[in-house]
C-alpha cells in the first residue's frame, strides 16, 4: 500500500517504519505524505492505542533528501516545510494515543525533529541526534525550534542548535531527551516494555493528559487549572474510568478498554 513506509497494526499496537534504508531514511516528498496519510489513518480508525515510529535498517532517519530537494528547486522552504513536515508534528502532537520514538540510529535534521516531536524516546545505544541545519547554513525546522528549548533550556538548546553537535543516546538521557537507552538487541524489548503497557491502558484518559501537558507549554495556571476540571468531567465518564473504580473496590487488576 506504501512505498516508501511500512505499517502494520496488531492487538491495539501501531507501526510505522520509514523504509527509505538505503539513502538512511532521508525524507523525499513521497515519503512524508505517506507519513501523513498513515497518522490521518491512525485518528480516523480509533483501534491504535499506541504509535511506534522508526526506521528500516541502520539509520532513524538523516532528514531531508537534498537530492529530491533539488528536484523541487522552484518551490520555496516555506512551502516545503509547511505542507510537508508540519503537518506530521502537528498530527503527532495532536494523535490522542502515545506516540514512541523507537530511535534505531541518527536521527538529524528534520529526522532530529520528528524523534523530538514524539512523546518519548526509546533508543539503542548506537543512536544519535543530531541538529544539523546549520551546517548547511539553515535554521532548525519541523518543530525543533519549539522542543528543544522546552526539554533543555534556552542555554543547552542553543548550545545544540547552534553548534551542530552529534549527541549520543546516552548523553540525550542525561539531557531528559530520551527516556531509555538500552543495547541495540534488546531496543525492541524495551519499546514493547511501554508498548505493552500503554495497549492496556486508559488510553481515554492518557489522551487527555497528552492535551493538558501540550497546553501546559503556553497557557497560564489559571487556564491549565481550568481545562483540568473541564477534562476530568470528560474522564470521569468514560468505562475505563468507571473500570478503574470496581478493579479498585474488587481488589484487582483493572482490565482497561481504552474508552
Amino acid at each position: 500500500m506504501y512505498k516508501f513506509l511500512k505499517f502494520e497494526e496488531k492487538e491495539g499496537v501501531a507501526t510505522m517504519t520509514l523504509n527509505r534504508p538505503e539513502v538512511y531514511n532521508a525524507f523525499n516528498d513521497a515519503l512524508t505524505f505517506e507519513m501523513q496519510a498513515v497518522l490521518k489513518a491512525v485518528k480516523e480508525e480509533k483501534t491504535a492505542r499506541v504509535l511506534v515510529i522508526t526506521g528500516e535498517g541502520k539509520a532513524f532517519s538523516s532528514g531531508q533528501d537534498l537530492k529530491d530537494a533539488a528536484m523541487h528547486a522552484d518551490r520555496s522552504y516555506s512551502e516545503s516545510v509547511r505542507t510537508r513536515f508540519n503537518p506530521i508534528v502537528i498530527a503527532i502532537r495532536n494523535l490522542p494515543i502515545p506516540v514512541i520514538c523507537r530511535l534505531n540510529g541518527v536521527a538529524a535534521g528534520a529526522g532530529c525533529s520528528l524523534a523530538l516531536s514524539c512523546d518519548m524516546i526509546v533508543a539503542s545505544q548506537e543512536a544519535s541526534l543530531i541538529e544539523i541545519f546549520v551546517n548547511i547554513g539553515l535554521i532548525l525546522d519541523a518543530g525543533s525550534s519549539y522542543f528543544l528549548p522546552r526539554l533543555l533550556g534556552s542555554s543547552k538548546a542553543f548550545e545544540i542548535a547552534t553548534m551542530g553537535k552529534i549527541i549520543t543516546a546516552q548523553q540525550a538521557t542525561d539531557l531528559g531527551i530520551v527516556a531509555k537507552t538500552v543495547p541495540t538487541n534488546q531496543l525492541d524489548e524495551a519499546v514493547k516494555g511501554y508498548t505493552d503497557f500503554y495497549k492496556s491502558a486508559p488510553t481515554k484518559a492518557i489522551g487527555l493528559i497528552k492535551k493538558m501537558l501540550n497546553m501546559s507549554q503556553h497557557a497560564s495556571l489559571e487556564e491549565v487549572l481550568d481545562k483540568e476540571a473541564e477534562y476530568q468531567d470528560i474522564a470521569g465518564a468514560t468505562n475505563d474510568h468507571k473500570e478503574g473504580i470496581t478493579a479498585f473496590l474488587e481488589k484487582r487488576a483493572p482490565r482497561f478498554k481504552g474508552n
